[in-house]
């Protein structure tokens, strides 16, 4: 059977990491969360003290620093230069600073590239900001998930409460306001809608609706090849 490349992006919070990582287990898929990419950069970055605002010393530490992501039994793991930091990278220090260093053009590029390679063989359901546009544009089905602010802040904060963190509500939407601003305001590779993406808008939506809809667009192109 043919396997296609899912490319799913949308804004933080609007439920694309839950969503991709079902979908691919539905369809067997392998789940690439491009941000957490982006996030380990971001957690090096911080752990060797570099100030995230000076492009040339972000670019210098991450050169050498090496990302995987691997599938287990406990769902995808994180690994930064051999360590697993796949709960360290959910920090709101790194969520802070994420945005900052996936702006520069030098890093894009660079996870652009190893992006690109999880792709080769198809059957990948790929997550973030510029999957549709910018990494792989050619990827037989796009999704763009939305949701109200007032949801996404409430998913958000029942991640932090969670994970034993409490957060006031207001301070959260302006941080996530502020996250927007900057990821669709950015130079290099901006949050915006592929132009032939489906738009899915998740606020009303459970998360097995969500999966499901995507599988059934996904059905539907693979039986038609």
């Amino acid at each position: 059977m043919k396997k296609i490349i899912i490319a799913i992006d949308g804004p933080a919070a609007a439920g694309k990491s839950t969503t991709a990582k079902l979908t691919a287990e539905k369809l067997n898929y392998l789940h690439v969360d491009t941000g957490a990419m982006y996030r380990a950069l971001t957690l090096k970055v911080i752990e060797e003290q570099i100030d995230p605002e000076k492009e040339e010393l972000v670019c210098s530490v991450i050169k050498d620093c090496k990302i995987k992501l691997e599938k287990t039994d406990f769902g995808n793991q994180v690994f930064l230069d051999g360590r697993n930091i796949t709960e360290t990278i959910r920090s709101r220090e790194v969520t802070r600073n994420v945005s900052a260093i996936s702006s520069y053009a030098s890093v894009r590029k660079l996870m652009v590239e190893e992006q690109r390679k999880l792709c080769k063989q198809g059957g990948v359901v790929l997550e973030g900001r510029d999957i549709g546009t910018v990494v792989v544009p050619k990827a037989e089905l796009k999704i763009f998930m939305v949701a109200s602010i007032e949801e996404r802040v409430r998913r958000r904060q029942k991640e932090l409460a969670d994970k034993g963190t409490n957060i006031d509500y207001e301070k959260l939407v302006n941080e996530i306001i502020e996250r927007d601003a900057k990821d669709s305001k950015r130079t290099e590779s901006p949050l915006r809608k592929a132009e032939d993406a489906i738009i899915l808008d998740t606020s009303n939506l459970t998360i097995n609706q969500q999966v499901e809809f995507i599988v059934a667009k996904a059905s539907e192109i693979i039986d038609h090849k």
